[in-house]
């Protein structure tokens, strides 16, 4: 059973109340996944937000390398205890934007997407508060994505000469 005291160790919810925490717990469920594990792909409906109590899990983007080639897997970001993923569940098109496999076996709590939004549109300021830490949420995965983005940049600069 997920409780307030469980999610307030997270510090996506910093700054949330006990009885915001209490609506969120009412809502939450636990699954576990095995190293290797396809959470979900870009591309697929966004039916589920993530917190991960335990484990790694990478989130990747396809690269393609042209018409004759496989696309390329590239790890964009790395989600490790205490961190979240899968953000598209709460922004239209509630589409998953990364691919997430896990490489350790991992636990996670878990947050039906329609229920999730169908408590935060009840309650507009829990929906204020949840939206403000889905955005630090998208904005560190797209920071790390302009750090790969530089990386790869000044990777083919280099080996141009």
């Amino acid at each position: 059973m997920i409780t307030a005291d469980l999610l307030k160790q997270f510090a996506f919810f910093k700054g949330f109340s006990e009885g915001e925490l209490s609506k969120l717990a009412e809502i939450a469920t636990e699954e576990s996944f095995k190293a290797g594990f396809q959470v979900y792909k870009k591309g697929d409906p966004a039916s589920k937000l993530y917190l991960l109590q335990e484990g790694k899990v990478v989130m990747l983007m396809d690269s393609y390398m042209g018409p004759h080639r496989p696309p390329m897997q590239v790890t964009v970001d790395l989600v490790t205890k205490g961190e979240a993923m899968g953000w598209s569940a709460v922004v239209d098109p509630y589409l998953y934007t990364l691919g997430a496999r896990c490489i350790d076996d991992s636990k996670a709590i878990i947050f039906d997407a329609e229920k999730l939004r169908n408590l935060l549109n009840k309650d507009n300021a829990l929906g204020y508060k949840f939206t403000q830490a889905v955005a630090k949420v998208i904005a560190t995965r797209l920071t790390h994505t302009q750090i790969i983005l530089v990386g790869e940049r000044g990777l083919s600069v280099l080996t141009e000469y």
